[in-house]
């Protein structure tokens, strides 16, 4: 009789709940990795936590059992961040990891996630070895990459007559990455290569490095990195005077970091950017609640952006499979279903686990045409898909057949 009743009551929930997943409604755990204090915390930090946060209450309770947002620090160090994703696999229940600025961090997670068969879905890590020959079954990189951040910026800028290039560039994986990227851009355009200077991750003084750069007479001076170490170099190469006939070209650099550097110190800046808060109605409502959350009244980047419509799509994949246990089947769904979001539109998740959208050319306002606030960009190009990302064929991901 016990059985019986046990059998009808799960058939009963079954019929009241069709969304449930999980065994015995074990939440849907989804785990935010990232840099909660060091020189990405305001690029990612607590506004990618935000942000995963926002998307698990959008999508409310279509899975029938509890989805849970976890969240902690890697310091920016692999060991550490190894370890984590490590436990939250084998320890903490947690189904998917996201986010990992920092790309020696995010190779290690990626390796992880393949060997428990979880998910882990890049949105703060750039190396394009993710989708290439470091691509697996269970990873999505999202937002952005070294390989469409160098080669957008290379041809842009060498075809605007900077023909001559110098790179300071983070002495780690993510920034030798996005160094090469520009430079065979640059010289596929018909530029050419000067030099570059390594720099320690999360260094403040820059000057040793500006003045190689522009003693150097490059024409473009380029950032190959990120957060703090962006904002620190751009304020430095104002102080100094950088400028005019020398460009200043940041790879990376988005509207969080731009109270710290200011539009007088970053006149003449392109960047290229998946998403800008700015953009239409879809964005400014998504950046408005956002901001209504976050501790600065910060609105979102690009990556935090990325952190909220990879959760949301992750989670359709989870219903559409209606598991979260097998990593390679939610990321199979993922890749079978086409994305659709307020903030980065239609677009969908290639074989390699490269997402696919448009990227967008955003070039600092004067300050007389800025309106205050976060009104830094103004959007004055956009770049296809098509041209966007590497070409399936030619990334070396082992996936991808023929």
């Amino acid at each position: 009789m016990k059985t019986k009743a046990a059998c009808f009551a799960a058939l009963l929930l079954t019929g009241l709940f069709p969304g449930l997943v999980q065994a015995q409604g074990k939440p849907v755990r989804i785990g935010v990795l990232n840099d909660m204090s060091g020189i990405y915390a305001d690029d990612q930090g607590p506004g990618s936590v935000i942000a995963a946060r926002m998307a698990v209450e959008d999508f409310g309770d279509r899975l029938g059992v509890p989805v849970e947002v976890v969240a902690a620090d890697h310091q920016n160090k692999t060991d550490i961040g190894a370890a984590i994703a490590r436990r939250w696999f084998e320890q903490d229940g947690v189904d998917a990891i996201v986010d990992v600025p920092n790309s020696a961090i995010a190779l290690a997670v990626a390796g992880l996630a393949r060997d428990q068969n979880r998910v882990f879905i890049a949105s703060g890590a750039g190396t394009s070895d993710l989708t290439g020959k470091s691509c697996t079954p269970n990873s999505v990189h999202w937002t952005y990459d070294t390989w469409a951040q160098g080669h957008s910026m290379g041809q842009i800028l060498t075809a605007q007559g900077g023909k001559r290039w110098y790179f300071i560039t983070a002495d780690y994986a993510f920034g030798k990455d996005l160094e090469k990227n520009a430079a065979d851009a640059v010289v596929a355009a018909g530029g050419t290569v000067l030099g570059s200077a390594r720099h320690p991750l999360g260094t403040s003084d820059f000057s040793s490095f500006l003045l190689q750069a522009q003693a150097s007479g490059a024409d473009v001076i380029a950032l190959a990195n990120a957060g703090g170490d962006t904002v620190n170099a751009l304020k430095q190469a104002s102080e100094f005077g950088i400028g005019g006939k020398q460009r200043v070209a940041a790879l990376i650099l988005n509207v969080v970091g731009m109270p710290a550097v200011g539009l007088a110190a970053s006149q003449g800046v392109s960047v290229v950017s998946a998403y800008y808060w700015d953009r239409n109605d879809g964005s400014r409502d998504f950046a408005k609640r956002f901001a209504a959350r976050h501790p600065r009244g910060n609105v979102p980047n690009d990556m935090q952006a990325g952190v909220y419509s990879a959760v949301l799509h992750y989670l359709k994949a989870v219903q559409s499979v209606k598991s979260a246990a097998d990593g390679r089947a939610v990321v199979a769904a993922m890749k079978a279903t086409p994305t659709d979001d307020p903030l980065f539109g239609q677009g969908s998740v290639r074989a390699d686990g490269r997402k696919l959208h448009p990227l967008y050319l955003l070039t600092t306002k004067a300050e007389k045409d800025s309106r205050g606030g976060w009104d830094y960009f103004a959007v004055t190009g956009t770049i296809p898909p098509e041209q966007a990302w590497r070409p399936l064929a030619d990334g070396g991901c082992p996936l991808v057949k023929g």
